[in-house]
């Protein structure tokens, strides 16, 4: 016994030093691990953000994603309009205390001048965000309507409907590139060093840039927005450049390749929705002028003389047009 208490007693120390050089030892392989990586790079956050980025996207989320970026779209929306009111509030103060300096006689009248257009760009501002913010719910209430078609089928995904978008601007330019006639007829067309044609390829290449892969590519609602706002100054820009190549006459180009079909296919679809919507108005209109001609029927069959109508009814009736069938 006492020589195993003694040869404890002289190598008590070697448990310890065992853990701590071992300690020391996975310390400076994790740290050499990390060297190996790129700056700001982690080991698991950044390997679960590129999992989490290379799977595709769900169909409920595919689904929703107009709606998602829309209801993100009215956020930023309101926040402009926040920041607008703070603005307008500033220079409000701004103009009442450059009017006490100036009656202080400490600033002259230029600058109170310069107070109240700063006022008055801010409340334009703030006018703008606040028609922002009309807009973006309209857009909001049309991303909930198309809800249900892109559910059963009946309409593209968003992301599929964007490409589409994306690639009939694309065919339109490539028929100025492509076709001889109309390089020859529309030179502007196919010239870089035209200024609108510039900004429609610095368009087209931020929107190349922000350009999902495929319509499985998982995106956020704010990369979604980003791709449709880049898509539309594309379009935007596109046909600025196309109307002075053209003497600003319409444009109409006639193609019979896969992206023109497209392109015809979105006129076609937004067009029937218009005339879905134009019906449903006259329908509701017809029935209410058909309801206001009963009411005043009966009033008249009880009176000697009919009484004169208020304000004249919509749609007024036309002789070119047959009378609204009763509902």
């Amino acid at each position: 016994m006492e020589p195993l208490l003694a040869l404890f007693a002289e190598w008590w120390w070697i448990g310890p030093a065992a853990a701590g050089a071992g300690t020391v030892g996975w310390v400076g392989v994790r740290r050499s691990r990390r060297r190996a990586l790129p700056s700001g790079v982690t080991t698991t956050a950044d390997r679960a953000v590129r999992v989490w980025a290379t799977r595709p996207m769900g169909k409920s989320a595919a689904r929703r994603l107009e709606v998602d970026a829309a209801v993100l779209d009215l956020q930023m929306a309101r926040n402009a309009v926040t920041r607008g009111r703070a603005d307008v509030k500033v220079a409000d103060a701004e103009v009442v205390r450059a009017q006490a300096e100036r009656a202080a006689s400490r600033v002259s009248n230029d600058v109170v001048s310069a107070a109240r257009a700063r006022l008055v760009d801010a409340q334009r501002d703030l006018r703008a965000a606040v028609a922002e913010v009309r807009a973006r719910r309209a857009g909001l209430k049309a991303a909930k309507a198309m809800l249900p078609a892109i559910r059963t089928g009946s309409a593209p995904l968003p992301v599929a409907r964007l490409l589409a978008e994306h690639d009939a601007i694309l065919a339109r330019w490539m028929a100025y590139e492509t076709d001889p006639a109309l390089a020859i007829d529309y030179p502007a067309m196919s010239d870089s060093r035209s200024p609108l044609l510039a900004d429609f390829l610095r368009a087209h290449e931020r929107a190349q840039w922000v350009r999902p892969a495929s319509v499985q590519t998982r995106l956020a609602p704010a990369d979604y927005l980003a791709y449709r706002d880049a898509v539309r100054r594309t379009a935007h820009a596109f046909d600025r450049a196309e109307r002075a190549a053209r003497g600003g006459t319409p444009p109409s180009i006639e193609g019979g390749d896969a992206w023109s079909r497209v392109a015809s296919d979105l006129a076609e679809t937004a067009q029937r929705a218009l005339a879905r919507s134009m019906e449903s108005m006259g329908r509701a209109a017809a029935r209410s002028w058909t309801e206001r001609g009963a009411k005043r029927a009966s009033k008249g069959a009880r009176a000697s003389t009919p009484p004169a109508p208020e304000r004249t009814p919509w749609p007024p009736p036309a002789r070119d047009r047959p009378q609204p069938p009763r509902p």
